[in-house]
């Protein structure tokens, strides 16, 4: 079995072209994969499509957010569109009101069953959510028990960002508590995915096999975190 292991952020991220589809895990701080993205706006890859949660956390030091603030994303694909105050509006929303960046708004919970049909090879699916709003405009529909159920298509992407607490050397993965949010199911969708490591990456086998979060065969590179030196992203 190859090791995955890669000697720096940059080296994980290099080959990453323009136009790429990206999928960014984590809520607002846990399971973010700051170190992945920071790597990226490094090396300069644009007209991406972005797949997260959100577009960015006006709080945090790195996060998605700062690929659209330099003009990298071509579109956005998230849960939230707009900031729960005004006082916390992001680049996103004035560039997207000017017509800068596309957006697709899509339910929380659809975003993350979409996602996960993706990697389950599931071809499409039927859900309630968002059945009767502009949402649904112009998907199809179907009735079933009385109740309609707007169908839905699995979302891929080139590459996921993943952020893990632990790994062996071949990939599989243990997630820190809430990080286990969208981080395994992004990890399985994606062509190539690619993981930034917080605490350790060990030896094939020293894992114990009942707490893999994330299996090594959907994982093709991994990076640990160095210990805290200026410009990495604990």
């Amino acid at each position: 079995m190859r090791n995955k292991v890669c000697s720096s952020f940059d080296e994980a991220v290099a080959d990453i072209p323009d136009g790429s589809t990206i999928m960014f895990p984590g809520f607002a701080g846990p399971g973010q994969p700051t170190n992945l993205i920071a790597a990226l706006l490094r090396q300069g890859a644009r007209d991406l499509t972005g797949i997260s949660n959100n577009h960015g956390f006006p709080y945090m030091a790195m996060h998605v957010g700062k690929l659209v603030e330099a003009g990298r994303m071509r579109k956005m694909v998230c849960a939230f569109t707009a900031a729960p105050r005004p006082s916390q509006a992001q680049a996103f929303e004035k560039l997207h009101e000017a017509g800068e960046i596309e957006a697709e708004l899509v339910p929380q919970g659809t975003l993350a069953e979409r996602i996960r049909a993706a990697g389950a090879g599931i071809g499409a699916f039927y859900t309630p959510t968002s059945a009767g709003t502009e949402v649904a405009d112009g998907k199809e529909r179907r009735t079933f028990d009385g109740r309609e159920y707007v169908l839905e298509y699995p979302l891929h992407a080139d590459y996921a960002f993943v952020r893990a607490r632990r790994a062996d050397t071949f990939g599989n993965l243990q997630y820190r508590m809430s990080a286990r949010n969208f981080n395994p199911i992004m990890a399985q969708a994606a062509r190539v995915t690619i993981v930034e490591v917080e605490e350790e990456i060990v030896g094939l086998g020293d894992l114990d096999p009942d707490q893999v979060h994330t299996p090594g065969v959907v994982v093709d590179r991994l990076v640990k975190i160095p210990p805290a030196p200026e410009g990495y992203w604990l």
